[in-house]
């Protein structure tokens, strides 16, 4: 993957060490910053007056049939297709094994003439089962919130606004089972994007592709009601359609990226601290602390609106909540000085939890945007994992003690230790975990466990230097060449800022939980409520700009980039009629 490079020096900075930063707990704390890809792509679309907007919309009275949005920047012109079918209740279903769904799309690049539509028509509804176009840049699924769904159409088919109370549960109509790219299914290979000046970031035509969701999702709502309840029906209000997201529900499948794209990761992390620095080694004044406080407060109040099913994450929630409440009254008291935001970071991370450590750091970063900004650019990667075989091997045991301590000195043969594998299902080809010595699939592991290859390394090394100590790293893989992919990677990875994620990923008490949520934050996913030890349900998009907001020439910047931690909106909703 590739990206532009930040032109940014860490010399100034005081960064967060590895050590505390690359914590798995932690990365599962974090929340989504003003530099997931969801927030700049509503700054992209504003800045570069991108116009998007719906070229055919034939749905009959239920709902069912096709629609086609035009996406046009300044360099290209992309359409989104989506296909509306109904489906029965008892084919209705999140998982992977799914084989219909009630809404499919794709995220096509160039024009959609008569003979690829009836391509498109054909074989986006089959998914993996079609045979997809290379011009397909996304294609996804997604499935009803039933509950939700019919509560709009209801509402708004006899005069009213739907009860916000639905959203703050659930907070879409819609929820993605699966956003895939990178040639996935014989869709456009991920080299097609390099080179994009629109999609060129990870993500970001996946982004791109949801974005467009949210406003057809909200479009069909209004047309059925119409058809429903003809001159009584009304119009989604603008506050209400704003606070609508689209949701998404993902498991394991996720959790691999992670470990397989450590260069990109770390590239992530790196500039989310680098952020966090830029934003600590500013002057705080009166109007800086003062917005600090409005963001807590609003922050506060988007945790008490929001309503999990997960117990342990309510209670995350509940006592984030408690301890904003205590970052407020820190900030309403403690003297204005140049190292107040210093002090807030030393504070928190002595007296709060992780969750709320992670969530002020968010807040930090949104007071500055023009200089956080400026960072966005640099969320690519080059990924290539080489190996240099001339390397002395005292130096690759150097380099094991000093980056990989953590992995090398742990103790793998407790039954605790050991206690997972990880395997891929042979119906679906997607990750799966199983209990070592327990369940099948172990001859099939997958080498997602990084720290204990790294010790297996480093004891071998140590063997072969006892016998040779001037050996070269060759000298190690001629005795052992199955660790040539280790020692890639090890010697690759030295050279990065932020490393490897620091986790025994097969130990009893490893949560793959905490894998999903670091991903789901640069994504820019809100709402994370997990269900179970495996799989989540999100909702990304809620309270962004609508398509409308562009249109508006009088609209605030703040409406395309103030709208992380969205609440609800305030007045009743039988009282917010158009």
């Amino acid at each position: 993957m590739t990206g532009h490079p930040t032109p940014y020096s860490d010399s100034l900075l005081s960064l967060r060490p590895p050590a505390t930063v690359m914590d798995l707990e932690r990365l599962g704390s974090f929340s989504p910053t003003r530099l997931s890809f969801s927030r700049r792509l509503t700054r992209l679309m504003r800045d570069q007056a991108w116009h998007v907007h719906c070229v055919q919309f034939d749905l009959n009275d239920q709902g069912y049939g096709a629609a086609i949005y035009r996406l046009r920047t300044p360099t290209g012109r992309y359409h989104v297709v989506v296909f509306s079918q109904f489906l029965e209740d008892a084919r209705r279903s999140d998982r992977v094994i799914a084989d219909a769904w009630d809404l499919t799309f794709g995220l096509v690049e160039g024009e959609v003439d008569p003979a690829l539509m009836e391509a498109l028509a054909a074989n986006v509804p089959l998914q993996e089962a079609g045979r997809q176009h290379p011009r397909l840049l996304v294609i996804s699924r997604a499935n009803k919130s039933q509950r939700n769904f019919e509560a709009f159409v209801s509402a708004l088919a006899t005069g009213q606004q739907p009860d916000m109370t639905y959203l703050k549960e659930a907070g879409y109509l819609y929820r993605t089972t699966a956003v895939y790219g990178n040639g996935k299914f014989g869709i456009a290979d991920y080299d097609r994007l390099k080179q994009s000046p629109d999609f060129y970031q990870p993500f970001s035509a996946q982004m791109a592709a949801v974005y467009v969701l949210r406003e057809f999702s909200a479009q069909q709502v209004e047309h059925i009601a119409a058809a429903r309840g003809a001159e009584r029906s009304v119009l989604l209000h603008p506050e209400i359609r704003r606070y609508l997201g689209i949701g998404n529900s993902t498991g394991l499948g996720m959790a691999p990226f992670l470990i397989n794209h450590p260069q990109l990761i770390s590239q992530w992390i790196l500039v989310r601290e680098r952020a966090l620095a830029e934003a600590c080694a500013q002057r705080p004044d009166d109007s800086s602390r003062e917005r600090m406080l409005a963001l807590c407060r609003r922050a506060a109040a988007y945790l008490t609106e929001t309503i999990v099913e997960d117990e342990q994450q309510g209670l995350r929630n509940r006592q984030a909540h408690e301890e904003l409440v205590g970052v407020i009254a820190w900030l309403e008291q403690v003297p204005l000085e140049t190292s107040l935001w210093q002090q807030l970071l030393e504070w928190t991370h002595t007296h709060l939890s992780l969750e709320t450590q992670e969530l002020v750091n968010t807040l930090l970063v949104e007071l500055y945007p023009e200089q956080v900004d400026a960072l966005n650019d640099g969320m690519g990667a080059e990924e290539n994992l080489d190996l240099t075989p001339d390397m002395p091997l005292i130096q690759l045991k150097q380099i094991l003690e000093t980056h990989f301590d953590w992995a090398i000195e742990a103790d793998y043969d407790r039954e605790d230790a050991r206690f997972w594998f990880w395997y891929q299902s042979a119906e679906k080809e997607e990750p799966r975990l199983g209990v070592r010595g327990e369940e099948i699939g172990e001859e099939k592991e997958l080498a997602l466990a990084i720290a204990p290859t790294a010790q297996r390394v480093y004891q071998d090394l140590g063997k072969v230097l006892e016998r040779q100590p001037r050996a070269l790293t060759i000298d190690l893989l001629m005795d052992y060449p199955g660790h040539m992919a280790a020692i890639r990677r090890i010697q690759t990875m030295a050279t990065t800022v932020y490393g490897e994620i620091r986790a025994n990923l097969w130990h009893r008490e490893m949560k793959p939980m905490h894998l999903l949520r670091a991903k789901l934050s640069f994504l820019g996913a809100h709402r994370f409520d997990p269900r179970g030890d495996r799989w989540v349900r999100v909702t990304f998009f809620q309270g962004a700009p609508t398509l409308k907001d562009y249109e508006d020439a009088s609209a605030g910047p703040w409406l395309f980039d103030d709208w992380s931690f969205p609440l609800a909106p305030r007045a009743h909703s039988t009282e917010l009629v158009e």
